[in-house]
């Protein structure tokens, strides 16, 4: 079994040491005989982010690719594309999911097609949010529901699945939520979630803003019109 971890980055270089520590520690635990390979998305970093990553010494297959375009999700499907692995994963480059549960996240993926880290489940839990970011994510969720959504953290970061997913229909995600694009299109049979607990920045600046606010909405737009046209 060979799993492929995209890492999306823009701006990153304060963090992907220690995320690159974790990885390691985490691939470590892995059943004997997996491999595990690591691609890093980069969206023209301007502070060095793909130098420092080629120049970290790892315990698995890591690669870098470089790219003019922007966006999260674009960014997700271009290292799925280029990935090798049977499982696919996504996790963020600034800390705030913790690399310790991979191994666990790996584990519930030989029953299902789709294992999520969640937030929103017991176990779950954001660090230090005001309500009002509390109040956006929960009504966010919310506005998934009609979609036929009943993941309890659709707009999560961190999840794997299983190459054949992937490859049962097309993306053409806005923004930050290729996860809400996958449960929406590709018609998932099995989803597990596993709690974890989200940690705020503490280096670099967020990427989030008014900006993929719109996207969002503009994302869900297109995926109510998909679900009722087809």
């Amino acid at each position: 079994m060979k799993v492929s971890l995209v890492v999306p980055t823009l701006n990153e270089s304060g963090s992907v040491s220690e995320l690159f520590r974790g990885l390691d520690s985490a691939a470590a635990e892995l059943p004997s005989g997996w491999e595990f390979e690591v691609i890093v998305v980069d969206d023209g970093s301007t502070d060095g982010t793909p130098e420092i990553v080629r120049s970290l010494p790892s315990g698995f297959t890591k690669k870098v690719i470089e790219r003019k375009e922007r966006g999260l999700a674009t960014a997700v499907l271009r290292g799925f594309a280029e990935a090798e692995g049977d499982v696919l994963g996504v996790i963020d480059a600034d800390l705030s999911h913790p690399t310790h549960k991979l191994p666990e996240l790996l584990r519930r993926l030989e029953n299902n097609e789709l294992v999520v880290a969640s937030r929103n489940i017991p176990g779950g839990e954001v660090e230090e949010w005001p309500w009002y970011r509390r109040f956006m994510s929960w009504f966010a969720t919310l506005l998934t529901r009609p979609l036929g959504i009943r993941v309890s953290d659709p707009m999560s970061g961190y999840f794997f699945l299983r190459r054949r997913v992937f490859e049962r229909a097309e993306f053409s995600p806005l923004g930050y939520k290729i996860l809400l694009e996958i449960l929406v299109k590709a018609k998932v049979t099995s989803v597990a979630e596993v709690p974890y607990v989200f940690r705020n920045r503490e280096v670099g600046k967020s990427k989030m803003g008014s900006r993929e606010t719109v996207n969002y909405l503009r994302h869900l737009a297109k995926l109510y019109s998909w679900k009722v046209l087809g």
